[in-house]
């Protein structure tokens, strides 16, 4: 798939310059976003053995977490199309650092599940989703590389907080790391800093001019006339059609969107839940706990080379024009990995397992938003990664629970990786074949536009063609569609000029 055409944001994006920077920021954010939830199980035995509470209960706030994260999606996609991202971002960073230098203070387990859970939560959404929608203001050609780049503070921040938050709580305990986390996480209000707004700025300065020229022009023709239409047109306005604005909800009328969405919601009933129980696996195998930490390690080692390496392969000029494709096959790889993990019974062989698993897990968290991107453009990114995080949001919670019940159920984890890996290879050969679908209907409806606009260009009168202008434009394709409109809009004005 061609890359969106320029008239997609209405301005060039530089392609690098200041944009390196807001990658390096996007990184931290996304970072935070994704690893920390993960890093917090450090503080789990200690909470557990404070508050005299299960280990259901003491999980749940990771869950909740998770949830508010990525069920906060659609409110941050909001605000950033109302507000943008860099007040979005250094704001969600201040939710975080409230969130947790509260929960130091706090005096059960129901207020750790509002303080962190709920507050911390959602400051991360705030951070995840404007860090992903910046990427897309500013590169265009590089996009994918930017894209892996960004992604890859994910296995960066979780090299760095894990062995922190361990030193952390010998030191200090979870009541003194948790202030010392809350001021940690208020770099997020730097990284946003970072963020600085491009295009739209002045894309409003222009509309303003042009909507002060048209207003001119209205004025004079509906001088002596009513003025009541406008009214009743803003009347009619519901509040569907005003979230309409800020979230857009016809994407779900789009074809790509629609595939890439059921493909995705599948996909993670088997994404996470490998991360979550491979340590307990490895020591189920009769591998002592350090090693069995080892093999994490190991994963985000390879996690951190694989995201970017992947970005530099989706930017090439074979891989970028069906993108779609080279991320189906990332998971279906992915899946075959969890497929094939029963049957690494000593520790070299989960070794093995693991460097494989962060390979396919680096290659697919490297194209999980630029596929989308792909799919949707950037000008409706904002609005699609913010109903896609809400409905992720189930499948993601759904997964592990799942997972332990198998455990639970057989008293064996290889059950647990053939689950995972098989939903994984029929998300990747789904998306793959409604892929190819989505290609050849672009290609088919492409051609039949073009043999659209070349029917009127035949030899025909001046006369013949103008009569005949109204009703090929409306046959065109989307693309087109801004054009038609300003045309009609100028041939309206002109003829409102004349009749006055």
């Amino acid at each position: 798939m061609s890359p969106p055409v320029l008239s997609d944001l209405g301005y060039v994006p530089p392609d690098g310059g200041w944009g390196w920077a807001v990658v390096f920021g996007a990184s931290i954010s996304i970072g935070f976003a994704f690893t920390f939830p993960k890093a917090f199980t450090v503080y789990f035995k200690e909470i557990q053995a404070f508050f005299n509470i299960s280990y259901s209960q003491i999980a749940w706030t990771t869950s909740i977490m998770c949830a508010t994260t990525y069920g906060g999606g659609p409110i941050s996609s909001i605000l950033v199309n109302r507000y943008g991202s860099r007040p979005v971002v250094m704001f969600g960073g201040l939710l975080c650092g409230v969130g947790m230098i509260s929960a130091a203070f706090c005096t059960s387990i129901l207020q750790l599940y509002i303080c962190v859970g709920f507050i911390t939560g959602f400051g991360l959404a705030l951070n995840l989703q404007p860090s992903v929608i910046i990427i897309g203001k500013y590169f265009l050609k590089r996009r994918p590389l930017a894209n892996g780049l960004a992604m890859a503070g994910s296995p960066v921040m979780l090299c760095t907080l894990a062995p922190l938050n361990q030193f952390l709580f010998d030191n200090f305990g979870w009541r003194g790391s948790f202030l010392i986390l809350g001021a940690i996480l208020l770099n997020c209000c730097v990284a946003g800093a970072l963020f600085r707004p491009i295009g739209p700025g002045t894309a409003q300065v222009k509309t303003q001019v042009t909507e002060e020229g048209k207003d001119a022009l209205k004025g004079k023709i509906t001088e002596d006339g009513p003025m009541e239409s406008k009214t009743e047109e803003e009347g009619e306005k519901d509040c569907f059609e005003k979230v309409n604005q800020y979230l857009d909800f016809s994407l779900f009328k789009h074809r790509g969107f629609l595939i890439y969405l059921i493909g995705n919601v599948l996909m993670f009933l088997g994404f996470f839940a490998p991360i979550v129980f491979l340590a307990p696996y490895a020591k189920h195998t009769g591998v002592d706990e350090y090693s069995a930490a080892f093999l994490l390690s190991i994963l985000a080692i390879v996690d951190m080379v694989a995201r970017p390496a992947t970005g530099i392969i989706a930017n090439s000029r074979w891989v970028r024009p069906r993108i779609q494709y080279f991320f189906s096959f990332a998971i279906a790889f992915n899946g075959a990995c969890h497929l094939l993990c029963p049957l690494a019974s000593s520790y070299t062989g989960l070794i093995v397992y693991s460097s494989f698993f962060g390979l396919a897990f680096g290659m697919v968290c490297a194209m999980l938003f630029e596929t989308l991107m792909d799919l949707v453009g950037a000008a409706r990114f904002t609005s699609a990664v913010g109903l896609v995080t809400i409905a992720e949001c189930c499948t993601i919670l759904l997964g592990p629970p799942i997972g332990g019940i198998l455990i639970d159920t057989f008293g064996d984890y290889k059950y647990m990786f053939i689950k995972c890996g098989s939903v994984m290879v029929l998300a990747g050969t789904f998306l793959f074949i409604m892929n190819y679908y989505n290609y050849r209907m672009l290609a088919k409806e492409e051609k039949e536009r073009k043999a659209k606009e070349e029917d009127p260009k035949s030899v025909r009168t001046e006369n013949e063609g103008q009569k005949n202008w109204n009703k090929d434009s409306t046959q065109d394709g989307p693309e087109l569609e801004p054009l038609k409109e300003k045309g009609e809009g100028l041939k309206k004005e002109m003829n409102g000029t004349n009749e006055v």
